[in-house]
């Protein structure tokens, strides 16, 4: 089928909550995607941040087909290989801890929600429930990580969500300082906001962040779902700020396009999830554990996070360039590979012509565009990118 024929059958039998361009993609390889009618586009989104090797990695795929010849689903009432070893490798690219296996950032960020709760009650007792997350936060759309997102858009129609819950400008160390108290249990943080614009803090915010956390023997939770495995220019971004917190939630490009969340918590604060407290039944699935080792021993071999953060320049160097040369261009932020475009009126048309010409990328929030390519982008790719984006933008 076509594009047409594709997109008439999928509106008559999908729900109505995805705004989706009117384009069917069939094949992808590295940071292009052909579409059915066979139009080629630079892919600048890439899964929102989950191919960060590119499209159809024929490692990571090897890997999981491998892997699917000799045995698939079992859960967790067994135990398997490739689960164990990639929880090790992972942990080895952390710090000490245990990791719990999930399907995506919302169910991460679900378990860890649970795990502070159950953690600082068992430890300092009941009435330290309280989370403080922050203003532009995203967390998910399921219950309990819908509480900790702050955009009442989100929120709408749904009724009482989770209670306890607090929301304080995000990079205001002054406004952590006045919210946090003693039922204070967490505090949940993206390194980088990314649903909200493209938002980077300061490193001296988020390292007093964590000084304050422990001072008040609260839980310091990072949110890395879209930040983690290379997209920052390093492995996790918490690294850029030299803190180590006590909770890491990730998902997105974990095994690089198959579907998997993973929340690693220190060793004392895992002890907290008891048998029966929490589970997953496709967490930790043979086939994606294998292509999540795979994908981290491509993203953790010399040069591949050099590469990133090497490209990260290039590219907000050149839109840099572009902002002082376009009235269009208000501010560029961004860090490593995770980049914002915020315009002086709404870019909506903007993706929109950028597509007709061969690039994806998309809106954020009404004028601000996102570029996440895969961190094996090249600079030809990105030029190319930036052409047809500049082009546009002069219209």
């Amino acid at each position: 089928m076509g594009n047409k024929e594709t997109i008439e059958l999928a509106k008559s039998v999908l729900t109505k909550n995805y705004n989706q361009r009117p384009i069917v993609l069939v094949r992808g390889k590295g940071t292009s995607v052909w579409d059915a009618d066979g139009k080629k586009y630079l892919d600048f989104t890439v899964g929102i941040a989950v191919n960060n090797l590119g499209h159809c990695y024929t490692i990571v795929n090897k890997a999981v087909q491998k892997q699917m010849t000799k045995l698939g689903h079992i859960s967790n009432l067994y135990y398997n290989e490739p689960q164990a070893n990639y929880a090790k490798a992972l942990i080895d690219n952390i710090y000490k801890g245990r990791v719990f296996f999930c399907n995506s950032g919302a169910e991460a960020n679900e378990a860890a929600l649970k795990l502070v709760r159950k953690y600082s009650i068992e430890k300092f007792g009941k009435p330290k429930t309280e989370i403080l997350a922050f203003e532009g936060g995203f967390h998910g759309r399921t219950m309990g990580a819908l509480s900790m997102t702050s955009d009442k858009s989100y929120k709408e129609g749904f009724g009482s969500l989770i209670s306890g819950i607090k929301h304080v400008p995000y990079n205001s160390i002054e406004a952590v300082e006045k919210a946090i108290n003693k039922k204070t249990a967490a505090i949940i943080v993206e390194p980088v906001q990314s649903e909200s614009g493209v938002h980077v803090p300061t490193v001296k915010f988020v390292q007093k962040l964590a000084k304050l956390a422990s001072a008040n023997k609260s839980l310091l939770v990072f949110d890395e779902i879209q930040t983690g495995f290379g997209r920052t220019g390093n492995l996790f971004a918490f690294k850029h700020f030299k803190v180590k917190p006590d909770i890491v939630t990730m998902a997105k490009a974990v095994a690089n396009g198959f579907p998997m969340g993973v929340m690693f918590a220190k060793e004392e604060i895992a002890k907290s999830l008891t048998l029966g407290s929490h589970a997953s039944t496709f967490g930790g699935h043979p086939a994606i554990c294998a292509g999540a080792l795979a994908t981290l021993q491509e993203l953790t071999k010399e040069g591949t996070i050099e590469h990133a953060r090497e490209m990260g320049r290039y590219l907000m160097l050149k839109l840099t360039g572009m902002k002082n040369s376009l009235a269009s261009i208000k501010e560029v932020r961004g860090m490593g590979l995770l980049v914002g475009v915020e315009l002086a009126y709404p870019c909506a048309p903007i993706a929109d012509r950028c597509a007709e010409s061969g690039l994806l990328l998309n809106c954020v929030t009404e004028r601000t565009i996102r570029l996440m390519p895969p961190i094996t982008v090249t600079k030809q790719e990105i030029d190319k990118a930036l052409n047809i984006l500049g082009k546009v933008l002069k219209i």
